[in-house]
């Protein structure tokens, strides 16, 4: 499926999005793909597909926050999925944490983009002072066990991790299960038949 049959008119179908919003989206694409060309945001391989791809792959998670949600931290943002498009999308704080400096910066280039509240923490996770999140987020960054370890200490009492995952999920839970003690939903995913999103409360070690 290329962006031909998933651009963003599609999107904006898809989601309900206002057509201000989808304007400040398609300007993070465009940039996007403009910075793609000197560092590698992105699969190359899924450049043509990137509306159903990443872009609905992120902002499915919107629906999945809790209501009155305020803070989002995303770990490993990399391009800014799926923390830049639930910002564009009307989260009112999000932290986008990532080590590669030349994606950091083009995460602050992009920020501009958002209406929203985005930092940018150019480091290592392990180096970042926690501080309490409502939603901590991750998207291909690692196995489940070591993604839960990451985010446990950014979670406020009462905040949740939503992380999609592939394949491998049931294989990654039963790790998950011999280390912390957690809340678990899963939720299929709208974009990919075979990946499913973890919605996780209260991990703790078990």
């Amino acid at each position: 499926m290329s962006d031909q049959f998933s651009g963003p008119e599609v999107f904006r179908a898809q989601t309900g999005v206002s057509r201000e919003t989808l304007g400040l989206l398609v300007a993070y694409v465009d940039l996007l793909r403009c910075w793609q060309e000197k560092i590698n945001l992105v699969g190359a391989s899924t450049l043509d597909n990137l509306w159903h791809r990443h872009m609905l792959d992120s902002a499915q998670l919107l629906a999945l926050l809790p209501a009155k949600a305020q803070t989002v931290v995303d770990l490993g943002s990399g391009g800014g999925f799926p923390g830049m498009v639930l910002s564009i999308m009307g989260v009112p704080e999000v932290h986008l944490v990532e080590s590669n400096q030349r994606k950091a910066a083009f995460l602050r280039e992009a920020a501009r983009v958002s209406v929203g509240n985005v930092i940018v923490h150019a480091t290592r996770i392990e180096a970042l002072r926690p501080f309490s999140a409502d939603v901590v987020t991750a998207r291909a960054l690692a196995p489940l066990p070591r993604l839960v370890a990451y985010a446990a200490p950014f979670v406020a009492t009462g905040g949740i991790c939503i992380f999609p995952r592939g394949r491998g999920v049931e294989k990654e839970l039963t790790k998950v299960d011999e280390i912390w003690k957690m809340r678990l939903m899963r939720i299929p995913s709208r974009t990919d038949p075979y990946a499913t999103i973890l919605r996780i409360g209260a991990p703790r070690p078990a």
